[in-house]
Parts: structure tokens; sequence; C-alpha cells
């Protein structure tokens, strides 16, 4: 048998010594790499066993316990959970009028800390045989709880009929708080009953009084003129309108270009008549006017007029048994019957000559000069108002029932409420888009009043919706009737609205806030002193 060459068997041997070493290599750079990740493994468990110590150090010290009460035969651990649990025992015994069972678990509370408290003043820990009578002695009482079924859903139980209690008494309370503050804010004070008294007395009686009414009427020119600054107030209140006569006049950089048209009823118009003939305001022209001589003013026409005459609508505002006390109080004010309250939507037929006037409520105070608002160009709108939004509770959904269709198909629910007090008219625009015809459409519609039920800001809401150019913040500043408000915005506001029940007139009035309008007031006039104003 012929051999094979030499030659043939080296290229056999090669290929065998190349697959050798690349198999050791591979070992080589397996095991590395096992190395490798075996330290890496190593590192990442190494911070969170070393941060283990410290975390529990942290637990320890933030409950503020020992190493002797984690031992599972801790005595100081088992009296401090005796404690805890006849806590709560002592307050559910005293709620079911187990006075004397409350008095000795109260006794056996405070022998089990004055042993806690004497090992810690040692500095030892508790023993076995010192706590023995004590741990007993708990143990027996909080085992006569459970007898007494007083459990933890007892006492949970218990607390729900108590809170549940305390939440009727607090609604009502809240009732008569409501109620009473209501009545309050109603009622007229006596010094300014007397104050009408004396100022009609004057008006009758007095002839200097009748010659200076006489000689007033030569100012019936400014009366019209559309250059000046025009401002319109619809009260009963005598003081309160010569407050905002008065603060606008001070505050004013020209008072002679002021000119104030006051309408009151026939009560209060004789008293009205003679306050502002008695007294100057820095030059303001002072206009009143009661709204019994408007011709106009008739049921025919203006459709609250007749809701107001009607006998179901005074029933509604003065009795309240038709609903078994249902209805707030506020939404019951008699105010409401006022036509005085309604005649702000009825601006142009009050002043036919004027193009535009600025409305002011009776109780606000005037602190800056307000000629500026009768150049701030409306954009086409009839109503300059604050925008009161910032918060949803002044949103149009707080105000209207967004469960009546009318409603809900016309009038965004989140669109933004605005303030009346302080209020821009531009009369020409208000004429021309028959803005008062859109009062009556939607008074007419509120008969049975599930439109809307409080107030005249709903149907102003209705009525001026799409028309209303807001106004900058500073110009009407809110809240001084009822909450506190930022001295920020005081310092910054021009006009000073208190709106609410704490009028400052009233005793119930906001004591801080008293002074801003208090200053307006002349509390050296012969008269006031005599009425005891102070």
């Amino acid at each position: 048998m012929r051999r094979r060459g030499l030659d043939f068997r080296r290229p056999m041997r090669r290929r065998l010594s190349n697959v050798v070493w690349w198999t050791m290599c591979g070992i080589v750079v397996l095991v590395f790499f096992i190395v490798i990740l075996t330290k890496e493994a190593q590192i990442d468990s190494g911070p969170s066993l070393s941060r283990r110590p410290y975390h529990y150090d942290r637990i320890l010290e933030g409950l503020n316990i020992t190493v002797e009460m984690l031992s599972p035969n801790s005595v100081t651990r088992q009296l401090s959970d005796q404690i805890s649990l006849a806590k709560a025992l002592v307050v559910i015994a005293k709620e079911s009028n187990n006075l004397q069972f409350a008095w000795e678990l109260s006794a056996q509370i405070r022998n089990s800390q004055i042993l806690l408290s004497n090992a810690v003043t040692r500095r030892t820990p508790l023993t076995v045989g010192e706590s023995e009578t004590a741990v007993r002695d708990m143990a027996l009482l909080l085992y006569q709880a459970q007898q007494l079924r007083y459990d933890s859903a007892t006492m949970i139980m218990r607390l729900k009929a108590k809170i549940q209690a305390l939440e009727e008494q607090m609604s009502s309370v809240n009732e008569k708080s409501s109620k009473y503050g209501q009545i309050a804010a109603e009622e007229v004070p006596k010094t300014l009953y007397c104050l009408g008294i004396r100022l009609t007395t004057e008006y009758f009686g007095n002839p200097n009084l009748q010659r200076k009414l006489k000689e007033r009427k030569q100012l019936d020119a400014k009366l019209r003129d559309n250059s000046l600054c025009h401002f319109c107030v619809f009260s009963d209140n005598i003081l309160a309108s010569s407050v905002v006569v008065n603060s606008t006049a001070l505050n004013s950089k020209n008072p002679y270009k002021v000119v104030f048209h006051l309408v009151t009823d026939e009560i209060n118009y004789a008293a009205m008549k003679a306050w502002f003939a008695m007294n100057s305001f820095c030059g303001a022209t002072v206009e009143v006017q009661k709204f019994d001589d408007f011709k106009w003013l008739n049921a025919s026409y203006v459709p609250v007029l007749k809701q107001l005459q009607d006998a179901e609508t005074q029933s509604y505002y003065f009795s309240g048994h038709n609903d078994n006390g249902r209805i707030p109080i506020k939404f019951r004010n008699p105010k409401y019957l006022s036509m005085l309250n309604h005649l702000r939507f009825y601006i142009p037929e009050v002043f036919p000559a004027l193009k535009k006037v600025v409305f002011l409520d009776d109780d606000i105070v005037v602190q800056k000069d307000l000629s500026g608002l009768f150049s701030i160009d409306l954009n086409g709108n009839v109503n300059g108002a604050v925008e009161t939004c910032m918060e949803t509770f002044h949103r149009y959904h707080k105000y209207l029932n967004y469960s009546h269709p009318l409603i809900r198909a016309h009038f965004d629910p989140d669109a933004c409420g605005w303030a009346f007090g302080m209020n821009v008219f531009d009369l020409v625009e208000w004429r021309k888009r028959n803005v008062t015809g859109i009062y009556h459409y939607w008074q007419e519609r509120n008969v049975d009043r599930t439109l809307w039920k409080l107030g005249t800001l709903p149907p102003g809401l209705l009525t001026f919706y799409g028309l209303t150019e807001a106004l900058d913040p500073s110009w009407h500043v809110l809240g001084f009737g009822y909450t506190n408000v930022d001295p920020k915005l005081i310092e910054k506001g021009a006009v000073l609205h208190f709106n609410g029940n704490s009028k400052p007139w009233l005793k119930i009035g906001i004591e801080k806030y008293k002074p801003l309008w208090e200053k307006y007031v002349d509390y050296t006039h012969p008269l006031l002193q005599l009425c005891n104003f102070h």
C-alpha cells in the first residue's frame, strides 16, 4: 500500500491547531465577560445595601422608638400600645355616658405613663416584674371595654352620627345667621330715619331753603350739557347718596364739570332735595328727581312694574310660607319690589337728553378722579363694566338657571360675569340697539321666576350679553361689604364698592373698612349731631 506524501499531512495539522487556538480564545473572552458582569452586579447591589442601614436609622429616629421596643418581648411597646387604645376608649366611654369606666381607664393610663416616664428617666428598659401589674390591669379594662362593645366599628358609627348631628346644627345656625343678617341689612337705622324727618321739616318750613331751590333752577342748562361728566344714582338713602356725591366731587380734578342726577321715591324726595340744597359739594351740580313724576313709568310699558304689583309676587317676597322654607331668605329681599332697583334699565328714558352717563350704586365710595371714564372707547358696546370672572363663582352659570332651555340655548354658561355698581353707559348705542326692549323680553319670560331668582344682576347679564366692554379692574373694586380685600387693590381702586349686607352706615358694617366711607361724612353737621350720628 502506498503512503501519502509528507506534504499532504501538514495542512490538516495546521487546521487542527487553528481550531484549538480559537476555542481557547473564546473561553478566555467568555470568562472575562463573566468576571465583568459579576463586578457590575456587586457594584449595583452595593449602594442599596449601604443605604439600608441609613434608611432604617431614619425610621427609628422619626418614630422615636428604641431598639428595646423592637424586641418581640418588649414590655415598653406593649404598654404604649395599651395606652393608645385606652385613650380612644375613654372618648367612647364618655360618649356613652359611662363616666365611671372612663375614669378607671384614665387612672390606669396615668399609672402606665408613670412607669414609662420612670424608665426614661433612669435610662433603663422596663422589666417584666415591675410592669406586670400595670399590663394585667390594663388588659382587664380593655377586655371589659370589648364586652361593652367599645370597638372601632362602634366608635366609627358613633362619630358619624355625631358629625351628622353637628352638620345639621351648623346648617340651622347658618340659616339663622343669614336670616338675622338680612334683617339687619334691610333695617333703616334710627339715625337715618331721624335725618329724613328733620330734613323733610326743613324742606317745608324753611323759607330760605325754598329760595335756594328756586335759584338752582337756573342750572338746568348744565343738566343737558353732554360736554360735562354726568353721573346718576337711584337711591332712597340720603346719607349714602351724599357720600357718593361728596367723594366724587372731592376727588375730581374739576368738580364744576361734575353733574349728579339723583332719583328717589316720593317718601324721601323732600328730604333729599333739602339736603343737597343745604350743602355745597365743591361746586358739583346736583339734581334730585322722584320716579313718581315719570309719565312713561306705568305697568303697560314696564313689565317688571306689573309683576311687582302682582299679589302673588308680593306674597313671594314678603311671606315665604308657600315653599316650606326651601328658598333662602336672600331671594326674598323686599328691596327687589322697589322700582328704584329696576330704574337702571331705563336710563335713556330717565335722561333723554344725555349721550353718556356713569351709573353709581349708593353703597360706593369714590377715591380717584372719574373723568377718564367718559373718554373710554367702548368699541360699539353699550355697557362698560369690570368683569368678575376671576373665579368660577362669577360666571353666568352661577346666576342663571341652565336647566331652562331658553337660557341653555342663548348663553354660554362659562361667559364672564361683570359688576353693577360702576357702569359706563353709551346711551346713543343703547337707543340704537333697543336694549330696554331686550330687557323687557327677558322679564316677560321670567314671570314664574324660573330663569333667575335674585336681584337685578341676572337680568343685566342677559340684557347686556355681547354688549359689554371690559374695563380695567382698578376702576371698580368690590367686596367691602362681605369679605377681606387686598390692600393693594384698595390703594389702586377708583371706586370702592360695599356690596354685601355689611354696609358702612350699619352696625354690622366691617369695622376696618368703615373709615374709607366715614371720612366723607361731616359728623359736625348740626342735623347729624341732632340725630346722634357718630
